[in-house]
């Protein structure tokens, strides 16, 4: 079990300073190692987390053993619980990215101007990065290889109710840099619970942290939008929506929305409103509704839909707004595709959103209209993750529209700068 001696707020500022300038130091070798270095640390980190099963298990049960006597709800406990086939899952994700291209010097554009000057835009490393994340301990195997791929340092501050387990990810991660010859601080993990680390990491640790990205509940992400001096790629609550239009297939209306809530309802993918044509009420809306009900779901409606489905609970303004990341779903009759999207716009906290329909019109505009990170047709909202859209894995889902939009993966932990070649060229 990790174990930290009492801190008193002078001595985890110390402890955070430290970091923030091993992370600067690193920031440079990293920046300019070749991709096959990168590339053979990210294998061995892959290997280590393999070799090391039995050690990183035995972290997390200490941690649910500690979530479980802090009464911490059956999803948390999913999001927090590893097993031998998620453990491989999380080896493999690392290989993925190890098999990506490398973004660090691609050149995006070029051009020529007039007087002779050829221009060149070319993706570089954002610098040191900081993430700050709930109790998901892949989330620290994700954003470290994520990362070091990109070419960042990166500080990492897992939840505290994971911190065992995010430990013993990291020790696998320390040992694929030092076995690639990389600086082991390119990798670092916060190693207290301490609140006020997190202070510190929104100060920008004295200018060595480049870039937040937080990812976990809405008052977390709040916190970092609100105190953080420098910029935050901004992982917002899922509150994610199927749309079932008058043309949707009876039977793909049911299978894609059990899967969109039910498959895993503790993600930020999982749907937590289901919005129903009222055209198609009559024939699609209670098969849908039972094929949750017989799952486990619970269903809160609006009159409609309880008079439809009298077992559903009758649902308040609150329903429409809340990401449950549990089995239960928010259920609503609309008028068509414009009554859909007038709800989304004015519910949705624009992450995820599908529409389950045949007429290409109504898909169109599903999709114009809406103004959300991921918009998907005929498709379950799950699939709403950085390792379904082959890019290996991610750091979380942005809602911003600042850089970086949708799963943050490699190419989007890269800035850009200007290589301009001349000739002798002056300016008149």
């Amino acid at each position: 079990m990790l174990t930290m001696p009492e801190k008193s707020r002078d001595d985890t500022i110390a402890l955070m300073a430290g970091i923030g300038r091993k992370a600067r130091a690193a920031a440079r070798p990293l920046a300019i190692a070749a991709p096959q270095v990168k590339r053979d640390a990210l294998l061995a980190m892959a290997d280590a987390v393999v070799g090391n099963e039995q050690a990183i298990l035995a972290a997390n049960e200490i941690d649910m053993k500690n979530g479980g006597e802090a009464g911490l709800g059956s999803s948390f406990l999913d999001r927090l619980k590893l097993d031998s086939k998620r453990i491989h899952a999380i080896a493999e994700g690392i290989r993925a990215i190890a098999d990506l291209d490398d973004p660090v010097g691609q050149v995006t554009a070029a051009w020529d101007r007039p007087n002779g000057l050829h221009i060149e835009r070319v993706r570089t490393p954002l610098g040191v990065i900081g993430v700050i994340y709930e109790s998901r301990p892949n989330v620290t195997a994700d954003a470290g290889a994520l990362c070091l791929k990109a070419g960042n340092p990166v500080i990492l501050r897992g939840g505290s109710d994971s911190l065992n387990s995010s430990a013993a990810i990291h020790a696998c991660l320390v040992e694929g840099l030092v076995a690639a010859g990389l600086p082991r601080d390119s990798i670092q993990l916060v190693p207290t619970a301490d609140r006020a680390a997190v202070g510190e990491m929104l100060k920008g640790l004295s200018g060595n942290l480049d870039v937040i990205i937080p990812r976990g509940g809405r008052s977390l992400v709040e916190r970092v939008q609100t105190e953080a001096r420098v910029p935050v790629f901004a992982h917002l609550e899922g509150i994610c929506h199927v749309y079932i239009d008058r043309s949707a297939r009876l039977d793909m209306a049911v299978e894609v929305t059990l899967n969109a809530k039910m498959r895993r309802t503790g993600i930020c993918g999982a749907a937590e409103t289901l919005l129903v044509d009222r055209a198609v009420a009559p024939t699609h809306l209670v098969p849908v509704l039972e094929a949750l009900a017989k799952a486990g779901c619970e269903i809160r409606g609006d009159a409609e839909v309880v008079k439809a489905f009298p077992a559903a609970r009758l649902a308040t303004d609150a329903d429409w707004i809340t990401e449950y990341l549990d089995a239960v779903i928010a259920v609503r009759l609309v008028d068509g595709v414009g009554g859909a999207i007038e709800h989304i716009e004015t519910h949705s906290s624009h992450h995820t959103e599908a529409i389950i329909a045949e007429e290409a019109q109504a898909v169109e505009r599903f999709f114009n209209e809406i103004d959300s990170a991921i918009l998907l047709h005929n498709a379950s909202t799950q699939f709403a993750d950085g390792g379904e859209f082959g890019m290996g894995a991610e750091i979380g889902i942005a809602t911003g529209k600042m850089h970086a939009r949708g799963p943050v993966g490699v190419e989007q932990l890269t800035s850009f700068k200007y290589r301009v070649r001349g000739a002798g060229q002056v300016r008149p």
